[in-house]
């Protein structure tokens, strides 16, 4: 009899480590599916973005926008923006960050919506996975001490610095303000 209860008690443990097990594949399963198909459609929209019938000269990823881009920072486009007499916004983002994550969707919206080509928009990585040398020195040179913050530059010069969340219409009014 004792040894029968031993069986069961065995058993049932088995059986609840089995179904943690298939619980916790088919999760990573599902997150790891739904993330590369978000990686995948952005470099689908990145292809597909065409200006005057000719794909775009930008060497950085397009992540929104089509008359104003929103793009992953590099600083062979962000030196070409910096030149030009379009208002550059940067967006100092981390992987890692949930405000990052909730509020860059405004923003790629917002460049969506804006109807001029007087703003060009990088997302910049920092301290995160994907931060390169060249986005910790442009973070050191505007003194970003937190992600999520956003810096606007008109004429070479800091328009704008901001470290609150900020919805699209937010983003629609200043880039609107400070493009004219």
């Amino acid at each position: 009899m004792v040894s029968m209860q031993k069986t069961k008690n065995g058993f049932g443990v088995v059986v609840l480590l089995v179904t943690v097990a298939i619980l916790a594949v088919l999760g990573g399963t599902w997150y790891f599916t739904q993330r590369s198909g978000e990686e995948k459609m952005m470099e689908e929209d990145a292809m597909m973005r065409q200006d005057d019938g000719v794909m775009t000269e930008k060497e950085g990823q397009v992540l929104a926008g089509s008359s104003s881009l929103l793009l992953e920072f590099n600083q062979a486009d962000y030196e070409t923006a910096l030149a030009s007499d379009k208002l550059v916004v940067l967006y100092f983002y981390a992987n890692w960050c949930p405000i990052c994550r909730a509020e860059f969707p405004k923003m790629q919206a917002s460049f969506n919506e804006f109807p001029k080509d007087t703003v060009i928009g990088f997302r910049v990585n920092y301290q995160d996975s994907d931060t390169d040398e060249q986005e910790v020195a442009l973070a050191r040179q505007f003194g970003i001490a937190y992600q999520h913050t956003k810096v606007f530059i008109k004429n070479g010069q800091q328009a704008l610095k901001s470290l609150e969340t900020w919805e699209k219409e937010r983003y629609l009014a200043e880039m609107t303000r400070l493009s004219q």
